[in-house]
């Protein structure tokens, strides 16, 4: 009987058999520190933590916590990584309780953890509680909950925890600055940390002159953000990065492209973020060539979701489809985003159908669609003038996909009921909206009457444009016009008076086009371009020809109060005309003439455009604020309707 009990006893107390399980009666009596079993069942915990077997861990500690037993923080932190990868919210919280269990005092390297824990978990209201019983609590507690709520886009409470934390007078690092400054949504504050951050002498810290340079870019203060990249002796591409990606996000391509240029001959490599920010560049200057002289860098990241995206992005928006469409067939995974910048390309480019097919495929693919693809397909419908499909889609976006109608989808169905001559429809829906109407709400409106000559409706949208906008030119521009062809000379006047008064003049038109790798710029009546005669006497030649096709100047888009001669002449010389004909003198008649213009296309340029295209046979694309024209054999892919 001796014998036998000492082999139970060695059985019960041997850590094979402790690998197996734990229950309460082998391991009553192990409460003594020191005690092997004791020392045997942290082992075992620590084993079982490190190989991520998150049962025998919790099991472990439950033994552990019934005989008073912890182990170090380290072992603890390597246990939440495990309840993290399995997102085992209940277990972490387990470890919290436990860490606390039988007068356990932890540390505040072990508390820091779990509120990172949690924050993960986006349990920030289980962080604060923790955060706020603490003891004691260094930077890396208040950077913790700084960063959870900058990241929660909770910027005030972000700022307030800093503000408490330097009056407990714990000094901020870098990471904290880092996470504060994108809390900033205002000029004053963003004044009061940069200040901070110079007597904390972290100024040239590369993650906080990165942060300082992406928030001044977000506030618009682009000649602040240079500044601090300037100031910069010894940068790397984390700097670089933020001032490319400030520069091209606030419309400076320009400059963003020149920065890369110098990037790349300061020798640092273009990564993803810097790519893509490049070819957000290329996008708003519709600079094709160029883009497509990156598409070559992006070929080293063929699978990176974000570049791809921009990517799609950048040749739909310089018109080039068969580039976009080949980049898409290509890519191995394809999100909303993918989807809703095919659909949106499309539509704008004038293929509508052929973007509600795409809609179509995406749905079958499983894809949900989101706010914006929804946008896309309301856009497609109302330039195809699908007056059904659209309202069934307007209808049911709530019904199908949850996505309650924003202004953008009322203004593409007021544009698709004004495109079909259904005004009363239209307004209807203005007065039916849930949301206010603003300006581009009813100058959609104001534009569906001017097609269809509803002049008293079109003066009614024209003063509500007025009310919410008032310093838009091109309304005052065109309600002057519709009181001269009604002859009311006295609301002339005083649209011309108004104007005066306030010093509104129309913004002059401009329009761009990339020739050999350089941009050219011209405006109305240019004299500034080197080849200006040329252009001229090529462009008068142009009209000659035109004219006696029996084309005649549209003198509904210049202001009624010029001489006829005048009016002609304005028309003549508008930026979009000196473009086209410096594209056909300069392109190969293979290429096609691609132009970006500030201001929308008048309707006597739109016509030019379409008779050039078909006498001198060649493809015109014109990219204005509004849409993309395509001009080819006569034609436009707007359907003569934008």
């Amino acid at each position: 009987m001796k014998t036998v009990s000492a082999k139970l006893k060695y059985i019960r107390t041997s850590p094979s058999s402790l690998s197996r399980t734990y229950s309460s009666t082998p391991l009553a009596s192990h409460t003594i520190p020191g005690n092997p079993s004791s020392s045997t069942l942290l082992n075992e915990f620590v084993n079982f933590c490190y190989r991520r077997d998150l049962p025998r861990a919790m099991k472990a500690m439950a033994t552990m916590e019934r005989h008073g037993i912890h182990a170090d923080p380290i072992t603890y932190s390597e246990l939440i990584k495990c309840c993290l990868a399995r997102n085992a919210v209940e277990e972490g919280k387990l470890v919290h309780k436990h860490v606390f269990s039988n007068g356990y005092h932890p540390k505040t390297f072990l508390l820091n953890i779990v509120i990172s824990m949690y924050i993960k978990f986006k349990l920030l209201h289980e962080a604060q509680a923790l955060f706020d019983q603490m003891p004691e609590r260094n930077v890396v507690s208040w950077t913790t909950m700084i960063s959870a709520y900058a990241n929660a886009g909770l910027s005030r409470k972000a700022l307030e925890l800093f503000v408490l934390m330097l009056r407990e007078g714990v000094l901020p690092n870098m990471f904290t600055f880092s996470s504060v400054l994108r809390s900033c949504n205002g000029l004053f504050n963003l004044r009061q940390l940069h200040c901070g951050i110079i007597k904390a002498g972290l100024e040239s810290d590369v993650f906080v002159r990165s942060a300082l340079i992406d928030v001044y870019s977000k506030l618009d203060k682009l000649k602040d953000a240079i500044c601090v990249f300037n100031e910069m002796e010894t940068k790397d591409s984390v700097v670089w990065n933020s001032i490319i990606g400030g520069l091209a996000q606030n419309s400076d391509g320009d400059e963003a492209l020149n920065q890369y240029k110098k990037m790349k001959r300061a020798g640092f490599t273009a990564d993803q973020a810097t790519l893509t920010s490049v070819l957000r560049a290329c996008t708003g200057l519709a600079l094709l060539e160029v883009g497509r002289q990156v598409h070559v860098h992006v070929l080293k990241f063929d699978v990176d979701l974000i570049l791809n995206n921009a990517l799609l992005d950048m040749y739909c928006k310089s018109g080039s489809l068969e580039d976009a469409k080949s980049v898409f067939k290509r890519m191995v995974h394809k999100d909303v985003i993918s989807w809703s910048t095919m659909i949106a390309g499309l539509a704008q480019n004038g293929f509508s159908r052929e973007a509600l097919q795409f809609f179509d495929l995406m749905k079958a693919s499983g894809v949900k669609p989101n706010y914006i693809t929804i946008l896309g397909v309301l856009f497609a419908c109302s330039h195809a003038g699908l007056v059904d499909d659209g309202w069934y889609y307007f209808r049911s976006m709530k019904r199908l996909y949850r996505i309650d109608p924003g202004r953008e989808h009322y203004g593409c169905i007021i544009d698709l009921l004004g495109r079909a001559g259904k005004l009363d429809e239209a307004v209807n829906l203005v007065q039916e909206m849930e949301c206010e109407p603003d300006a581009v709400t009813w100058r959609t409106l104001l534009g569906a009457c001017r097609v269809h000559r509803n002049m008293d409706l079109a003066i009614y949208a024209a003063k509500q444009v007025l009310r919410l906008d008032p310093e838009d030119a091109g309304t005052y521009v065109l309600l002057s016009n519709i009181y001269a062809n009604s002859e009311r000379w006295e609301d002339v006047s005083e649209i011309r008076r108004a104007m005066r008064d306030k010093r509104i003049t129309k913004e002059p038109g401009c329009s761009w086009i990339e020739v050999n790798k350089q941009i050219h710029a011209f405006i109305l009546g240019d004299t500034a371009h080197p080849k200006i005669n040329e252009i001229n006497r090529k462009l008068n030649a142009l009209m000659h020809k035109l004219m006696g096709m029996g084309y005649v100047p549209d003198t509904n888009f210049v202001l009624q109060d010029l001489e006829g001669e005048q009016r002609d002449d304005s028309l003549r010389y508008h930026s979009e005309k000196l473009a086209i004909v410096f594209g056909l003198m300069s392109l190969s008649k293979e290429s096609a003439i691609r132009i970006r213009k500030n201001l929308r296309i008048c309707g006597d340029c739109h016509t030019f455009a379409k008779l050039v295209a078909k006498m001198e046979c060649r493809l015109i694309v014109i990219r204005d604020p509004i849409r993309y024209h395509h001009f080819q054999k006569g034609v436009c892919s707007c359907g003569d309707y934008w």
